[in-house]
C-alpha cells in the first residue's frame, strides 16, 4: 500500500511543493509550503481516523492532504484541477493502483472553494483540514493592509475538533478584533465555512464555528413545519 512516508521522500513532490509556495508568495498569498501541507495532511488523517474510517482510507487521506496544493505552482486559478492532473501522472509513474489514485486526485480536484464539492470521505476531510488552517503565522508581511493578511494576523489560534459520539466537527478560533473585525473574517471565509458545513454533513456530522467561544454556526437545528 502507498504510504505517506514514500510520498514525503519523493524529491519531485518536494520540489513541486516548494515551487507552489514560491509562486503564491510572489503573488502575495499566505504561506502554502511544508508547514501548511503537513498540517493539512495530519488533520485530514485525524478527522478520518476519529470518524472510524479504515486504515487505508486514513493513509490515502494523509497523502492527499500533503499533495493537495501542488497545482499552485502553475496558477492559483483552478489549482485543484491542475494539481490533480500532476499527481495523477506522478502516481501512475510510481505504479500506484488506479483505484487509489482516483481517490486521491478526486479529492485534490474538489478541495477548493471555487468549484469544490465534498464527493467522498477523503474530499470532505481535506476540505475541513485545509480551511481550518488560518492564523497569524501564515502571514509574511506583518504590517500588511491587505484584508486577507489582516484577518489571518487577527487569528491567534485555530483548532478543529471531532466528536464522533455527538456527530459534530468544531472549528474553534481565538480572534483579536483589535487587529481586524470579525466581519472581515466572514468577508474572506464565509464561502469556505459554507463548504466546511457541507463537508461535515457529508461525513454525517454537524459543523460548528466558534469564534472567541461564541457559537456563530451550528447550534440551530431548523425543523420543517
Amino acid at each position: 500500500m502507498l504510504t505517506l512516508k514514500e510520498i514525503k521522500n519523493n524529491p519531485d513532490f518536494q520540489h513541486m511543493i516548494k515551487e507552489a509556495n514560491h509562486y503564491l508568495s510572489e503573488k502575495g498569498y499566505t504561506e502554502h509550503g511544508f508547514r501548511h501541507v503537513n498540517y493539512v495532511s495530519e488533520t485530514t488523517e485525524r478527522i478520518l481516523n476519529d470518524l472510524g474510517f479504515d486504515k487505508k482510507i486514513v493513509e490515502l487521506g494523509a497523502i492527499t492532504g500533503y499533495l493537495h496544493d501542488i497545482g499552485n505552482m502553475f496558477n492559483r486559478k483552478h489549482h485543484g484541477i491542475s494539481g490533480a492532473n500532476i499527481v495523477y501522472t506522478e502516481l501512475r509513474r510510481m505504479e500506484v493502483p488506479l483505484a487509489d489514485i482516483t481517490k486521491i486526485t478526486t479529492a485534490i480536484a474538489n478541495h477548493d472553494v471555487e468549484i469544490g464539492q465534498p464527493v467522498s470521505p477523503i474530499t470532505a476531510a481535506l476540505i475541513l483540514a485545509d480551511k481550518s488552517d488560518a492564523h497569524r503565522t501564515r502571514v509574511d508581511k506583518k504590517d500588511s493592509t491587505f484584508i486577507h493578511d489582516r484577518v489571518n494576523l487577527a487569528i491567534m489560534d485555530s483548532k478543529i475538533f471531532v466528536d464522533a459520539e455527538e456527530e459534530t466537527i468544531t472549528l474553534s478560533i481565538d480572534y483579536d478584533s483589535s487587529i481586524s473585525q470579525v466581519m472581515d473574517y466572514f468577508e474572506i471565509y464565509l464561502y469556505r465555512m459554507e463548504l466546511c458545513k457541507a463537508a461535515a454533513k457529508y461525513l454525517g456530522c454537524r459543523f460548528r464555528l466558534l469564534i472567541n467561544d461564541l457559537e456563530l454556526l451550528g447550534h440551530v437545528d431548523y425543523q420543517e413545519e
